[in-house]
């Protein structure tokens, strides 16, 4: 697998080289160096027959990884220096652009700014929807954020975009940690999370605290939520040392994953648009709304209740079914 930087045969373009990575049959873009080594480079995206057929090659580059991911491709190189780029599909002056950087440029692109930033990804006001069971939520009063209180499938807080839940966060002490996770309550707790398009959980205490529990052997805590992380590794379990530092990351956790929802299915549209990338991931089909789920269990012969929150064995069931659908 290798990337390929040759000159642009057209003498009336302002970009000189051309750029071919080994995705979906070969991806090529007109772009201004052969690395982003003082600066991001801004590339402009070409069709295949822009490749000439005897390239004038300026640099032929093994790579071990290059992988899409979302709105970005990710670049390693097989040598010792200058490793590692990206090529970021973004906006810019209201306009679609590209711009490949690497570590090095995308470190100076900020200089002397201490992170993070007061508003979380630059939004103005992010909404939070917080469980109507929650009995003690945070109130997010350093943040920009307003909240609204309703009935939640699953997890704590959680944004929405377009009428649907994209993230959610389940809020834990360490002593209701170690609670449900002996029970088996956490389990099912992430089972539910994980069906969702993004989710976490995180804990009040720090990681530290769980080698000095009282009651419970720290090996079968440790024990225990490794192999939940191994299980659903698309629920992480963070710990942060305080209340206050649990809220600042669960609203910015949630900041990121409403521009993420919000903004990942227009990119991605806009490249399969411009025939730079043809895909079709987005985030997850909607999921079914409470009701919509009790109607389609008591159909099959499930008992559930009027009220309260779905059991995670009728949503892994209605999900089984969906494959079948799909499928058959």
């Amino acid at each position: 697998m290798e990337m390929l930087l040759a000159r642009n045969p057209d003498p009336s373009s302002s970009l000189p080289y051309l750029l071919w990575l080994p995705l979906e049959g070969g991806l090529v873009f007109r772009t201004k160096g052969t690395w982003p080594r003082t600066g991001a480079l801004y590339c402009h995206p070409a069709g295949p027959e822009e490749w000439p057929e005897r390239p004038e090659l300026v640099e032929r580059v093994r790579l071990r990884s290059c992988v899409r991911r979302g709105a970005a491709i990710d670049i390693v190189c097989d040598r010792g220096r200058e490793q590692r780029s990206q090529l970021v599909f973004t906006r810019a002056r209201g306009r679609e652009a590209i711009f490949w950087q690497s570590p090095r440029t995308r470190k100076q692109s900020r200089p002397d700014v201490v992170l993070p930033s007061a508003r979380a990804q630059g939004l103005s006001e992010l909404e939070i929807l917080i469980d109507a069971h929650e009995r003690y939520p945070y109130r997010f009063a350093d943040q920009q954020a307003r909240t609204t209180r309703r009935g939640l499938t699953c997890g704590d807080y959680a944004v929405a975009v377009a009428g649907r839940i994209v993230c959610a966060v389940e809020r834990k002490s360490m002593q209701d940690l170690v609670a449900s996770l002996t029970s088996g309550r956490l389990r099912y707790a992430l089972a539910e999370l994980a069906a969702l398009p993004r989710a976490a959980v995180v804990v009040e205490e720090g990681y530290a605290r769980v080698f000095s529990h009282e009651y419970v052997r720290p090996a079968s805590i440790a024990d225990g939520l490794a192999e939940l992380q191994i299980r659903w590794p698309n629920v992480p379990i963070v710990h942060c040392e305080t209340r206050k530092l649990a809220s600042e990351w669960t609203y910015r956790y949630l900041a990121a994953a409403y521009v993420w929802a919000r903004d990942e299915p227009a990119a991605l549209a806009r490249l399969a648009a411009a025939k730079t990338i043809e895909t079709t991931t987005g985030p997850p089909a909607p999921v079914p709304t409470s009701a919509e789920l009790r109607s389609w269990a008591r159909s099959h012969g499930f008992a559930t209740a009027e009220r309260g929150r779905i059991s995670a064995e009728i949503r892994a069931a209605w999900e089984r079914a969906q494959l079948s659908d799909s499928a058959a």
